[in-house]
């Protein structure tokens, strides 16, 4: 119980796969750079013209009006459980196009993640990455691909899929309305 793994034959399976080579979007969010796959990525607009919903988690800063369409707005410092990002002249929004969850017959949502500045697309190649570090990152584990070199320093790869899971995001807003209609409801 007490060995430590010498060898890679030692060491438990990874459960995930590593994040993919390509490239990655970069960007600063409390001072760590983070980055997301290019492919998840529809545009990047400036901080704005948000509208708050009521009775929403802390972490759905809002809607915008997207060419037509009402887009969720997504504090991913808040998501981390890091507090709220403060918004800043080089704040912006990156449109994520993600997989909508079980209920919503295969289409995709778009969501804005709310971030402190947009760095710049880098490629990232296979030496590149290592696999998620299993706790001290600051965030939850299965949020995180992996780590890339990029530096001298780690930038973190998100796990889009998890980070921005409908499904559990719904399911946290029916928490946060349920706890508040049973507090009113006293």
């Amino acid at each position: 119980m007490g060995a430590i793994a010498t060898t890679s034959s030692q060491l438990p399976a990874a459960t995930e796969s590593l994040a993919a080579v390509g490239q990655y979007l970069t960007f600063v969010l409390g001072g760590e750079v983070y980055a997301l796959g290019i492919l998840n990525i529809k545009e990047i607009i400036d901080y704005g013209q948000l509208t708050e919903v009521p009775m929403m988690p802390a972490f759905v800063r809002g809607v915008i009006n997207l060419r037509g369409s009402v887009v969720p707005v997504i504090d991913l410092m808040a998501r981390f459980g890091k507090g709220a990002t403060q918004i800043a002249k080089r704040t912006g929004i990156v449109i994520v196009e993600t997989a909508a969850g079980e209920h919503e017959d295969g289409h995709n949502q778009d969501i804005g993640i709310i971030v402190d500045a947009v760095n710049e697309v880098v490629d990232i190649g296979p030496q590149d990455i290592e696999p998620p570090p299993s706790f001290g990152a600051g965030i939850r584990p299965d949020f995180i691909n992996g780590m890339a070199k990029r530096d001298n320093r780690f930038v973190i790869l998100l796990n889009v899929g998890k980070v921005l899971s409908v499904d559990e995001m719904v399911a946290l807003g029916e928490t946060v309305s349920g706890f508040t209609a049973e507090g009113t409801a006293d």
